[in-house]
């Protein structure tokens, strides 16, 4: 695809507060980016977007000096720099702030906003009083006057500590914010919260980095966008002249309405049937999911449908109720051991805490979640383990430098693949999907649809959530709707709209 310029001059905007022009970045040989650039305006919301493995990670890093550049060039304010490591950039007030928040949960919000240098003290003794007013004075410079300084960090909730983290980054004087997934684990009342605070700072002359997989959110929030692919920037634009099928179409090489595969493997065979299941939120619930069939489930937070998972998966207890798989009745609450050699296997929605050992190798990942299958007599096979690492490298197109790379460094995406990898090893006959598209690109969103639809015309029956209405409709071929731990509503998915999923998703139930 030939490479769309800018459709806006650097020179009509000013000076960037930061810059990367023709960033070279190789790793064993491997281009990470080629020639790429970007440009954040001071008071700009920028996106960065594009598929895992895009670059935009790479990117990130030079530009807060956890990599260095093979070539190219960075400007701070139009000046040439080079960020030696992460402390330099903060000094020259470039701060990343990830999805996973480096808050110390067991120290106050006071102590966590005045880390380190920013500690005020006295013959190396903390001036706590000094440091609370600071603290109180950093969070009501973004409107956070509730957030106690004297709470612990651990006990406040997810978009408090990232208010936290912002009045850190802002008692740095940072003056450009680059923010990974902001939005992850946040609620929508939350995000509202987030994105009044990231305009105050727009307001303030801050520039502000935006990456998400959330298209809905860029067209909300940012005032440009810039997409990469395979290392290269495409294009950038202003957000007002662009569409979400357009950044689709640019980031994936292909049009938004190839997302999703044709539905139609259903059988006629029951591969599981709930009946009555009760649970702490899970209320009567009672479904059947048919080899072939993808069987969605929705719902607004809080309403059941990840316990009603974790139930089936065996790794919550339920009060009463039968699960049946494959005409056979489990054992009451029968552990997540029973249920694997049931064929009932589960992909976490919290893919990092409960899917993988992110310390681990990709292949030790792998294996430990099929020492059955890797082992004679109790002696581990490593050819096995190759075997079945190799299939699962090959099948879902993980992008690594090999199987002894650590899961902790691959892009989100690719550590989701891991997890259905570990998970698929075992051939269960119904897989359980939490938001299986969490967080990943939209370009390997299309190869999980594509992989949920290869397992299901291969006769597994497979249960996913999403909190996406139109990936719900998309992915699936019947969707059920739970509302305070109730089934509010059924629907085939190629009749179903949002409108009426949604009405489901609020208790109205069918007539």
């Amino acid at each position: 695809m030939t490479l769309v310029e800018d459709t806006i001059p650097v020179s009509e905007l000013g000076t960037p507060a930061l810059a990367a022009e023709n960033i070279v970045k190789r790793f064993d040989g491997v281009h990470a980016l080629e020639g790429a650039r970007f440009s954040v305006q001071p008071g700009e919301i920028h996106a960065l977007l594009g598929e895992n493995g895009a670059g935009k990670s790479t990117l990130i890093k030079i530009l807060t000096g956890v990599h260095h550049p093979d070539s190219g060039t960075i400007t701070r304010n139009g000046e040439k720099v080079e960020f030696a490591n992460v402390r330099v950039a903060n000094a020259a007030g470039v701060v990343a702030l990830y999805q996973e928040l480096s808050i110390i949960p067991s120290i106050s919000v006071a102590e966590n906003i005045l880390l380190g240098e920013q500690t005020p003290s006295r013959g190396g003794f903390v001036q706590w009083g000094a440091l609370k007013k600071r603290a109180k004075e950093q969070l009501e410079s973004i409107n956070q006057r509730k957030i106690p300084v004297n709470a612990l960090a651990g006990d406040l909730s997810p978009v408090q500590q990232t208010m936290v983290a912002f009045a850190r980054a802002l008692a740095t004087d940072a003056k450009v914010l680059i923010l990974d997934e902001p939005t992850a684990s946040l609620t929508d009342t939350e995000i509202i919260e987030l994105f009044a605070v990231l305009r105050s700072l727009r307001d303030r002359g801050v520039a502000i980095v935006y990456v998400s997989h959330r298209l809905e959110e860029v067209f909300e929030l940012c005032d440009r966008l810039t997409i990469m692919r395979n290392g290269t920037t495409i294009i950038t634009k202003d957000v007002a002249d662009s569409h979400i099928d357009e950044v689709i179409s640019t980031m994936v090489g292909r049009n938004a309405n190839e997302l999703f595969p044709e539905r139609g493997t259903a059988t006629d065979e029951v591969a599981m049937e709930v009946l009555h299941l009760n649970g702490r939120r899970v209320k009567d619930v009672s479904l059947e999911v048919r080899k072939g069939e993808v069987l969605g489930i929705g719902g607004l937070a809080g309403s059941g449908r990840s316990e009603l998972l974790r139930i089936l998966a065996g790794a919550q207890k339920h009060v009463d109720g039968e699960i049946i798989v494959g005409g056979t009745k489990l054992p009451h609450s029968p552990g997540v051991g029973r249920a694997l050699d049931a064929g009932v296997a589960l992909v976490p929605e919290e893919r990092r805490s409960q899917g993988v050992i992110l310390d681990a190798s990709i292949q030790d990942n792998i294996a430990v979640a099929n020492i059955p299958t890797v082992s004679t007599a109790g002696i581990v096979s490593g050819a096995k383990i190759s075997t079945i690492t190799q299939r699962g490298l090959a099948d879902l197109k993980i992008k690594a430098r090999g199987p002894k790379q650590h899961v902790g460094e691959l892009s989100g995406g690719n550590q989701q693949k891991v997890v259905l990898a570990k998970m698929l090893a075992r051939k269960p006959k119904v897989l359980l999907m939490d938001e299986p598209t969490r967080g990943i690109d939209v370009g390997t969103k299309a190869e999980i649809y594509r992989l949920i639809r290869q397992l299901a015309a291969e006769g597994t029956a497979i249960i996913a959530i999403s909190s996406e209405l139109p990936e719900l409709i998309g992915m699936s071929d019947r969707i059920i709707i739970l509302h305070e731990g109730e089934v509010s509503g059924e629907v085939a998915a190629d009749v179903a709209d949002e409108e009426l999923l949604l009405s489901y998703c609020y208790g109205k139930s069918q007539s």
